[in-house]
């Protein structure tokens, strides 16, 4: 299976730490910090790729689309011949943010840093409600291609941010090239969990955190209280968001996001 990525890399050549961005379930590699290119010219080399059964990534078999396929499939992309890179932060929004926290846990020592943006599980079993809302989105998907899928998708956002989502929706979901694929996946990683245990579990992560927290008028998918709760429990972990709930959230915000991102990079020198 293929992962498809890109490297952006510093111009001129920085000695800035290395950083990989993993993208949400539905997203793609470009909505991580939304086509910003702050981190680069921060000195940063940025690795983005498409998860498996994502954007231009080739989709994978039945029963793989889980948390420590997802791990494996990170450890695949730094360490492939024509990327290569140390201890590279972790940047991941939601599904990405999960995977950084699975592979965190796993292999500590091959990361240098986290940047945890909208965390939403708590690692516990998530209600028969949610995943029936998440089977519905894949439903939709399957059966009625970008169109069903909004229309399962409407039902569940905020009519004060409904134009905007529903734009963006359209947009990430027309860019997957494996639609069935995606389907398969919003069904099957609803019910992995990144981390077991309950967030006492985060407790055991040792590398220098900051998590991106939005709140919840705008997305109530990756609700406040929770990104609370990590920055809470993983040691030493700080904090950060929009300035209050009538703005756009910070994780929409991919110059100012990047910024964040590059200073607690830097932090970390």
């Amino acid at each position: 299976m293929t992962l498809r990525g890109v490297i952006e890399a510093p111009k001129p050549p920085g000695a800035g730490a290395p950083i990989v961005t993993m993208h949400g379930v539905t997203a793609h590699r470009d909505l991580v910090v939304h086509g910003s290119t702050a981190l680069a010219r921060a000195a940063h080399p940025v690795i983005r790729y498409d998860a498996r059964a994502h954007g231009e990534s080739d989709p994978g078999r039945p029963g793989s689309y889980n948390y420590p396929t997802l791990v494996d499939d990170l450890e695949a992309i730094i360490e492939a011949p024509e990327i290569r890179v140390e201890r590279p932060v972790l940047v991941g929004h939601s599904m990405g943010a999960h995977t950084a926290v699975a592979a965190a846990l796993r292999n500590p020592e091959h990361y240098r840093a986290l940047v945890l943006i909208g965390p939403a599980s708590r690692g516990e079993p998530p209600s028969a409600d949610s995943l029936a809302g998440w089977d519905r989105l894949a439903d939709g998907l399957e059966r009625g291609g970008v169109e069903g899928f909004l229309a399962a998708y409407d039902r569940a956002i905020d009519p004060m941010w409904r134009t905007k989502l529903l734009r963006i929706a359209a947009d990430r979901i027309a860019r997957h090239h494996h639609p069935k694929a995606l389907a398969a996946a919003l069904r099957e990683l609803p019910r992995s969990l990144p981390f077991e245990g309950g967030l006492g579990a985060l407790g055991a992560i040792t590398l220098p955190t900051l998590v991106v927290a939005s709140y919840d008028e705008a997305d109530p998918g990756h609700p406040y209280a929770t990104a609370v709760a990590y920055a809470e429990t993983i040691p030493g972990a700080r904090l950060i968001s929009e300035d209050g709930p009538d703005q756009s959230p910070l994780a929409w915000q991919g110059g100012r996001l990047s910024r964040e991102i590059a200073a607690f990079a830097t932090s970390l020198e």
